[in-house]
């Protein structure tokens, strides 16, 4: 039997770590996040499909996918960190919604501990779960979560 993969999808900016506010972020860059999420694939028996998008478009074709591909048993479920789309997309809200894929939501930093328009998620009410404040460990920890369930 082939192995399910998950899905990890990054939105706008986050190829800028490493360089964009390492205070808040961190130094890590994606292709650190991209290895520490293959490894922890790995320890749980799944592959990895790494994504990145600055377009909302794209990421919306990537969980309509994602979701074609959670019912055909080859996708276990996508970690998605949505980026500022967060707080801002009711069509990433519809996507996830309308694909009845299982996402993990996750930010690097503890949102609720920043500016008060990030206290508010459309992807929350649609997500299995939440995740944020835990750096980019968080990633590994979201892996965990949809290998566990």
């Amino acid at each position: 039997m082939t192995k399910q993969t998950i899905l990890v999808l990054n939105g706008p900016n986050l190829n800028l770590l490493g360089q964009r506010e390492p205070g808040v972020y961190g130094a890590q860059t994606l292709a650190d996040v991209e290895n520490l999420c293959r490894a922890a694939c790995e320890r749980h028996g799944y592959t990895l499909d790494f994504r990145q998008s600055n377009h909302e478009g794209a990421l919306i074709d990537a969980l309509h996918a994602a979701g074609a591909d959670q019912a055909a048993g080859t996708l276990a479920g996508v970690v998605f960190n949505a980026g500022a789309y967060t707080h801002t997309s009711v069509a990433l809200h519809d996507a996830i919604k309308g694909a009845q894929v299982k996402v993990i939501e996750l930010h690097i930093s503890n949102v609720h501990a920043r500016e008060p328009f990030r206290h508010h998620s459309y992807l929350s009410p649609v997500s299995a779960g939440v995740l944020c404040g835990f750096g980019v460990h968080g990633y590994a920890m979201a892996i965990a979560a949809l290998a566990a369930t």
